[in-house]
């Protein structure tokens, strides 16, 4: 899909939310199949997000990331842990090299905003209670404050930054 190239055919009325809802002419869709099949032609390039068939490409809109991570298993310690995240729509990915964990923070709160990348340009917001199950199996490295998986270590935040 990722190689498909056809005509742009323009915009549709269609949204993902934050939260992971999509609406189709501000209403959600509440078919959790159809959502999942749309979700299986995403894709973003660029900044822009578009459905693509192998006929046309047509843009949506997404708030902040596309996907939704609401679970994860873990297994193993320090560098050999192992974090494996489910989407609310059924993609599932390890974070390490080719799914890198990254936290966002806003500049006026601090709030941090954690992603894993799916697949091909598209995350998912780590939503807030994994975030804080994954706080609890972070550790310090190289002055950071941050999550092992699969070899690789993704900081957080500066340890320093941390309360005692």
């Amino acid at each position: 899909m990722h190689k498909w190239n056809p005509p742009f055919c323009g915009d549709l009325d269609m949204r993902i939310a934050r939260d992971g809802t999509w609406f189709y002419l501000g209403t959600p869709i509440g078919r959790e199949g159809l959502v999942r099949l749309f979700s299986s032609i995403l894709r973003k390039d660029g900044d822009k997000y578009f459905l693509v068939t192998p006929v046309e490409k047509v843009g949506i809109t997404v708030d902040d990331a596309p996907f939704v991570a609401t679970d994860f298993d873990a297994s193993g310690e320090g560098a050999a842990q192992m974090l494996s995240f489910t989407t609310h729509v059924g993609d599932v990915a390890t974070a390490g090299p080719e799914h890198p964990i990254r936290v966002v923070r806003d500049p006026e709160t601090g709030e941090p905003s954690p992603y894993v990348l799916i697949r091909a340009n598209l995350e998912a917001l780590i939503d807030r209670k994994s975030f804080y199950r994954l706080v609890d199996l972070g550790a310090h490295h190289d002055g950071w404050f941050g999550l092992w998986s699969s070899g690789e270590f993704f900081p957080v935040i500066p340890s320093d930054e941390l309360p005692e």
